[in-house]
Parts: structure tokens; sequence; C-alpha cells
């Protein structure tokens, strides 16, 4: 049984020994191929030319991109301008470090907070600030551009 179980282990190891010689192998192969690749021309409808860069023109006029924020109050009231604004100053005393949005969408004035990339992060705002607003909840938005983290050698 022992001698079997030797065997087949070296019968293993020689395959796996070879496959890596294999894989060297395709290597080389894998450079010619984009060589070829240069060369190939791809016949398209115009149309898809057309939609390609309607696509990236609207893509470049966009102000933001896709993700979540927390809105903690919408109203339509008469003076829910002054309401927002209140509630805006309110938030921000308690919580400087996120930023606060006033929108307004016919007819109601919307205060919304954050700038999130993802659902879980928006999740982690409103459990922290659900006590003092109960009636907050996350909406998907067109959040700003994050900012980038400067290098400690600039």
């Amino acid at each position: 049984m022992r001698i079997l179980f030797l065997c087949l282990i070296c019968l293993l190891g020689n395959q796996l020994l070879f496959a890596q010689n294999v894989f060297f192998e395709e290597q080389a192969v894998d450079s010619t191929r984009i060589a070829i690749l240069d060369e190939v021309e791809v016949n398209s409808d115009p149309r898809l030319e057309k939609m390609l860069k309607w696509h990236i023109e609207k893509n470049k006029k966009r102000e933001g991109i896709d993700g979540f924020r927390v809105e903690i109050f919408f109203s339509s009231k008469l003076d829910a301008k002054e309401e927002s604004l209140a509630i805006k100053a309110e938030f921000l005393s308690e919580y400087p470090n996120h930023a606060v949005h006033i929108k307004f969408v016919a007819p109601n004035f919307r205060v919304r907070v954050g700038d999130f990339r993802t659902k879980n992060e928006a999740w982690r705002l409103y459990k922290q600030i659900q006590h003092n607003y109960p009636a907050a909840f996350i909406v998907p938005d067109v959040i700003d551009f994050p900012l980038l983290k400067q290098n400690q050698n600039e």
C-alpha cells in the first residue's frame, strides 16, 4: 500500500514539474499574441462609436459619482428653507467632520449628510446619528468626488 502511495505521489509530482515548463512556454506565446492583436481591425457600427462618445461627454459634465448620503430632514412647509438651514447648523455643531448638503427638489427642501462611496459607510453614520435624528434614512445620490490624500513626501 505504501509503495502504491509513493508511486502516486511521484507521478503527481512529475506532472506539477512539467506543468511549470508549459507555463513558461505559454508566456512566450502570449507576447506574440499581443503583437498580432495590434494588427486586428474591428468593423463596428458607426452608431456604436457615436453612442460611446455621447456617453463619455455626458460623464465629463457630471458633477460627481454615484454614492450614498444620509437624509436627516425634508419638508415642504413655507419656512422649510429656514428650517433646513437651522438643521444644517445644528448638525455641523455636533458632527463637524461631515459635509452637509441642502437640496431643493420641488416642493421639498432636503438636508443630506456625507459623501459615502458605499452603503456600509453611510450606515455607520446613520447608526451614530439615529438617536438625534430618528427620521433619518440612507439615500442613493450623486456625491462629490473624494479628496485624494497627499503623500508625506510632497
